[in-house]
């Protein structure tokens, strides 16, 4: 199998099933990746945008209330374009060392249905607080499929709003009682609402982020898989940018292995914090070392870019 992607479990599987139509996509993400937060969404949690939408056909999620219209629309879908983005559930993934522990959303490709078997591809690598992920090529029966895509049927706001800007900009979410998946349908963004505020740039967000989070414990803990989804982006856009000769090396070797550091220390300060620790001191410390690299690595360019 390919190399697996340093991204999320969205972006690492939204990539491969864009690549046949996009064969860059890989340059033209890491070339946009960035950081926009939320700061008073519904619910009061924070939201993030790691990133402005790299699928030209403008996906939009589908869903069906029921297992035989959902199987019929991703054969359909499958006889169209030879691919489908679904959504599973990691609480029913035999893959995911999340099975049996927690349910969130989670996406991976469809390539293929032959003798009465879906052919399903999960890109997604990581060392997860359940343990760790290897990506994934197989077949899966009927029954197999439709265990792993259960709908959640609950989502907190913080999951939701991960489904919601996943590929990049608001999209209209169907409900959690629903198998889902994803279909080219040159969506357009949901309109505002009123009084809809962002931070934009990665470090006006990362500052804001530090001021929101370091005295906040049950936001801290609450974003945790949020900072580790952008730790993962930004480690890959360095890593691209830094082999397309764009970024000095050096500052951006430091400046992953701070972004690297941040959710380790996030998750720490969390379950501390959990038993009664709190460690306000860490997360300021940390948060002031990614500024401090990612400031640095800003002023320092090779000297043929621009």
């Amino acid at each position: 199998m390919t190399e697996p992607l340093e991204l999320s479990c969205y972006t690492a599987n939204l990539v491969p099933y864009l690549e046949r139509g996009a064969p860059t996509v890989r340059d033209d993400l890491a070339a946009v990746i960035g950081l926009s937060v939320r700061t008073a969404p519904p619910g009061g949690t924070l939201a993030f945008a790691h990133h402005p939408r790299v699928d030209a056909c403008g996906l939009a999620y589908r869903s069906a209330d029921d297992w035989p219209t959902a199987r019929a629309a991703l054969q359909a879908e499958l006889a169209r374009l030879g691919r489908v983005l679904v959504v599973g559930n990691t609480r029913h993934m035999p893959w995911s060392p999340s099975r049996q522990q927690a349910a969130t959303p989670h996406w991976f490709v469809l390539h293929g249905h032959k003798s009465g078997r879906w052919l399903a591809k999960d890109r997604f690598a990581a060392l997860t607080p359940h343990g760790e992920q290897i990506p994934y090529a197989g077949t899966l029966t009927d029954a197999e499929l439709r265990d792993v895509l259960t709908p959640l049927g609950e989502a907190p706001p913080e999951i939701r709003n991960r489904d919601r800007y996943a590929l990049g900009e608001a999209v209209e979410l169907p409900a959690y009682s629903a198998y889902r998946w994803l279909e080219p349908a040159d969506a357009t963004a949901p309109a505002r609402p009123p009084g809809d505020t962002w931070v934009h740039g990665l470090l006006p967000a990362l500052e804001h982020l530090a001021t929101a989070l370091s005295g906040d414990d049950e936001a801290l803990a609450r974003h945790a898989d949020d900072l580790w989804t952008a730790a993962r982006h930004q480690r890959f856009r360095l890593a691209r940018r830094t082999a397309a000769g764009l970024l000095d090396p050096e500052a951006a070797s430091r400046t992953a292995a701070a972004w690297e550091e941040l959710p380790r220390a996030i998750r720490f300060a969390a379950a501390s914090a959990a038993r009664g620790r709190p460690r306000h001191a860490l997360i300021e410390k940390t948060f002031a070392q990614v500024v401090d690299a990612v400031r640095t690595l800003e002023q320092r360019r090779p000297a043929h870019v621009a």
